[in-house]
């Protein structure tokens, strides 16, 4: 389980929109511009992010409302601390 999360978190995009999710959440469409990459590309990394745990999806209609978890808050909180 670890090993997933250092996973998910050691790419540089994925660790980024863990920052844009951080106190908040975002509709999937706003982080493209936020972290410089295209809509299926974030994605991708979204997909990784929940399967790990580290993200909440909550659909709003047509829009998909991205959260940290408890976990990806955690996690965020530890590495702060290094």
């Amino acid at each position: 389980m670890a090993v997933n999360i250092l996973k998910a978190i050691s790419d540089e995009t994925r660790f980024k929109i863990m920052r844009c999710l951080e106190g908040k959440e975002i509709c999937a469409c706003k982080l493209p511009c936020k972290v410089r990459k295209t809509q299926p590309a974030v994605s991708q990394h979204l997909k990784v992010l929940r399967e790990s745990g580290l993200v909440n999806l909550r659909k709003d209609s047509t829009r998909h409302m991205y959260s940290l978890s408890e976990k990806g808050k955690r996690v965020l909180e530890d590495i702060s601390r290094w």
